[in-house]
């Protein structure tokens, strides 16, 4: 017997409205890794990361009755999840967070000596506490654009807003960044970021 081919989201989401909770655990295991990384990026890597995936999914199994299909409904999702991890940086604030070193390493590739997994976990390290420090607008519009290559068009239409905005908080960011470096470099705190 031939397994039957998986159904489309269209379908699931159809399913999930009609009451049927196997739908949305199928929705969820379709998705959920890609929301993990997607928020791992977006906030830093820690145990927050779980909270905000499980918040995201709460808020899609309540949005979908509205859901028109539209647009698909991963970026009907993905935008569920900029909103949700814009709110979670703005509740956190500006501060710098302990970043979860085993998360730290599942964001590394494959490292071909334990020198190199060290220098590369110190890099994200330090990227992730500079992220820290900047506003979340500029944060989120900054990861979309600069780490996940979205257009300026897709990340507005994941944002809310326009082109112009996230063109302009990106640069903006990108100068907060670069700021940030230069001044830990002048402090000799390079590797203390």
């Amino acid at each position: 017997m031939r397994p039957s081919p998986p159904s489309s989201d269209d379908q699931l989401v159809a399913d999930v409205v009609s009451g049927d909770g196997g739908a949305f655990a199928e929705l969820y295991a379709r998705y959920a890794e890609r929301v993990f990384v997607r928020v791992t990026r977006m906030i830093g890597p820690g145990p927050d990361c779980e909270d905000v995936l499980q918040q995201v999914f709460a808020a899609l199994f309540r949005a979908l009755p509205r859901f028109r299909g539209d647009a698909q409904l991963s970026t009907f999702l993905h935008k569920i999840t900029t909103n949700i991890a814009t709110d979670h940086l703005r509740a956190r604030g500006r501060r710098s967070v302990d970043h979860d070193p085993t998360a730290l390493d599942a964001l590394i590739d494959d490292a071909p000596t334990p020198d190199d997994r060290a220098r590369r976990r110190a890099e994200l390290r330090q990227i992730f506490h500079l992220l820290d420090l900047i506003k979340p607008d500029k944060r989120i519009a900054f990861v979309l654009v600069a780490v996940e290559g979205l257009s300026l068009a897709e990340a507005a239409e994941q944002i809310g807003e326009s082109a112009e905005t996230v063109k302009q908080r990106v640069l903006r960011a990108r100068r907060d960044l670069i700021a940030l470096m230069d001044d830990a470099e002048r402090h000799g705190n390079r590797g203390a970021i």
